[in-house]
């Protein structure tokens, strides 16, 4: 396993397993100079979204880093407000022209809005049927809202990102996706910072003479997972990438396996309603 390690997704499309997220990256000089250090250090995977408003900062730093685009999975997301208003197709449109690309590797429904997720669905299969998305998938979809879209829809989701760390693991979701074939990306891999003082975590890092945050990020890695560690800093940046000259030993991954305790550092996607 290296920086550039795939996991194919069940369509053929090769997604690297490795990613750099931008959420809360401010759109501008931040969030561009932030993908040109990841590019920089050999990411190869970009996530954001629509919401973030830095679509645009994620498109001038691809286009100034001399990384070929095909080169770069690139992945952005539909708001919960242009799936209400049916107005999925044109929200990737607007997507498109800010990333300054014809295309996305991955569209993501960002949240599962109660009531519209469905025909938010039907949208994104018109458009990877069109070729401009190389896959679709959704993101902090539960394990009933995924068994939703199993029995009404003939495409299966491709991917499932939810938030995803050592306290919190939602391992039905993890099993129903493994089931089906469907990859799992996990956000706040840190849960937004608040696990990096962790006795416990701290403890496995002295013994591989790493930092906590390198220690979930593997840990997440040998899981099969998709991981995106998010930062603006170039030596964190750099850090969060030092992850594939070690390897977990069983016992450490069942010792962080079983500091699951359900606490979200985000959201939850059975009550979020924005």
């Amino acid at each position: 396993m290296d920086i550039h390690s795939t996991i194919q997704l069940y369509n053929g499309v090769k997604i690297p397993q490795f990613g750099f997220g931008v959420w809360q990256a401010q759109n501008g000089q931040e969030a561009k100079q932030a993908v040109l250090w990841a590019l920089e250090a050999g990411y190869r995977h970009l996530d954001t979204a629509a919401i973030y408003h830095n679509e645009e900062s994620v498109g001038d730093a691809i286009q100034e880093s001399g990384v070929k685009r095909e080169d770069i999975f690139l992945t952005t997301k539909v708001w919960n407000a242009d799936i209400r208003a049916d107005r999925v197709e044109e929200a990737f449109e607007e997507s498109l022209k800010k990333l300054k690309t014809d295309y996305v590797d991955l569209y993501l429904i960002h949240w599962p809005v109660p009531g519209f997720y469905q025909m938010g669905w039907k949208a994104l299969q018109r458009i990877y049927k069109s070729g401009r998305a190389r896959a679709i998938g959704v993101s902090n979809f539960k394990t009933r809202q995924i068994a939703d879209l199993l029995r009404y829809s003939d495409c299966v989701p491709m991917v499932n990102q939810m938030e995803f760390n050592p306290h919190m693991q939602d391992n039905d979701v993890y099993t129903l996706c493994r089931e089906h074939g469907i990859v799992m990306e996990a956000y706040s891999p840190l849960g937004c910072g608040t696990l990096i003082h962790d006795k416990r975590i701290c403890d496995i890092a002295q013994k591989y003479n790493k930092s906590s945050a390198q220690i979930m990020i593997r840990w997440l890695l040998q899981k099969g997972i998709v991981v995106f560690p998010k930062s603006v800093h170039k030596e964190r940046i750099y850090q969060n990438a030092d992850v594939f000259d070690f390897e977990l030993s069983r016992g450490d991954m069942a010792s962080l396996n079983e500091m699951n305790r359900n606490i979200r550092s985000g959201n939850d996607p059975e009550k979020f309603t924005h």
